[in-house]
């Protein structure tokens, strides 16, 4: 669980003074020539975790089924004041997530409830503007419609605020970006992804899998093997937010989503294959460094099917739990994420991932299909 520093519920007493913007952090936002940034003090940093939180909790609530009475979520008047520019995306990124909301509601899926905690990692002020480091821990209640769908999925998100002192005392949000590798989150617009180079080689990239919802559910088709596909599920579920510290992490460079699919399956009994570090043939981890299929999203592809280790299914909806799901963004033809599947809803055949960068409990695919509408799925039984 995130560590409890400076959470908004802590601070409430200070919402009336951050929505007036009539909290000071100095007597005045003055920018100097040549400041240097110097910390903010606690009660300027449980102000920006305010800020933060509202404008978080109102993505996370643009996905939650309205009910009776209630306005939608996420609609209500916000307390922050924002950029004319920034509010423009703020709104353009309610309305995505709510379009997202009746997608997944077609596909049978909807939440009852979410909640978004706030914690502020780094603050600094440089003259009149202000640099946020924060990370949000959200949880969303699924609605229990028609299957055995889990009790709750859960995410954790890294983001940089930016902020810009007014006449007044108080403070502007000017912009909020991602600070993760990974996919959008759960309560995330969609965004545009960058193309790799291609290198002109030929390599055993597989065949995706349709993403078509099935009129009745499909079969997993798994069965007993020399795996223990639950040992790999709760190696998963154990570590998706607190990484497990014997391995070294990756977030920094290139995103730790296949390195942590890899220690899963190695909790579930796959073995190591040694021999070369580079050799996408080979797939093991020493301790100190590892081969290129343990942490590369393409190379544990072509390690899988090379080896005939993992080969592809025909459907996503045929992944079960221990199951793969890797994802090409933008059909590049270079894969972008890897993904484990840690729950299976068997009576509608619905899979629930849980995967690193953008770390990440038990997400249906349907959220995962609704955020990314266009993109090439490739599925691997393991």
């Amino acid at each position: 669980m995130i560590p409890k520093r400076y959470r908004p519920a802590a601070v409430a007493s200070l919402a009336a003074a951050v929505a007036s913007g009539s909290l000071l952090t100095s007597p005045a936002h003055a920018d100097t020539a040549g400041e240097q940034p110097r910390k903010a003090d606690r009660e300027t940093v449980a102000a920006f975790a305010r800020i933060a939180d509202d404008v978080l909790s109102r993505r996370t609530g643009a996905l939650v089924e309205e009910r009776a009475g209630r306005g939608g979520s996420g609609t209500g008047a916000a307390a922050t004041r924002m950029s004319g520019r920034l509010k423009k995306d703020e709104d353009a990124a309610l309305r995505s997530l709510r379009a997202r909301k009746s997608r997944l509601a077609k596909l049978g899926e909807a939440y009852t409830k979410a909640d978004t905690r706030v914690v502020v990692e780094r603050a600094t002020i440089t003259g009149g503007t202000a640099t946020v480091e924060v990370t949000a821990e959200s949880t969303l209640t699924y609605k229990k419609l028609r299957g055995d769908e889990p009790d709750t999925t859960a995410f954790s998100t890294r983001q940089e605020l930016k902020l810009a002192g007014t006449k007044d005392g108080g403070w502007k949000l000017t912009a909020i970006t991602s600070r993760d590798d990974g996919p959008v989150a759960v309560a995330e617009p969609s965004v545009a992804r960058v193309n790799t180079v291609d290198d002109g080689n030929q390599y055993p990239d597989g065949t995706p899998a349709s993403t078509k919802y099935p009129s009745s559910p499909l079969p997993s088709g798994k069965t007993a093997g020399s795996y223990d596909y639950s040992a790999m599920a709760r190696y998963a579920e154990r570590y998706w937010y607190s990484y497990n510290p014997a391995y070294r992490k990756f977030n920094g460079a290139g995103g730790d989503c296949t390195n942590f699919v890899s220690q899963a399956l190695k909790a579930g009994g796959w073995k190591s294959v040694p021999g070369s570090a580079s050799d996408y043939r080979n797939w093991w981890y020493d301790g100190t460094k590892q081969s290129t299929s343990w942490v590369g999203v393409n190379e544990f592809a072509w390690f899988t099917l090379s080896n005939r280790r993992a080969p592809n299914l025909s459907s996503v909806y045929k992944l079960d739990v221990g199951d793969v799901l890797q994802v090409d963004f933008n059909k590049d033809g270079s894969k972008d994420h890897s993904m484990l599947v840690t729950y299976r809803d068997n009576r509608r055949g619905m899979p629930y991932l849980t995967y690193h960068s953008t770390d990440t409990y038990r997400r249906s695919l349907a959220s995962v299909l609704a955020s990314y509408p266009d993109a090439r799925y490739f599925a691997y039984r393991t």
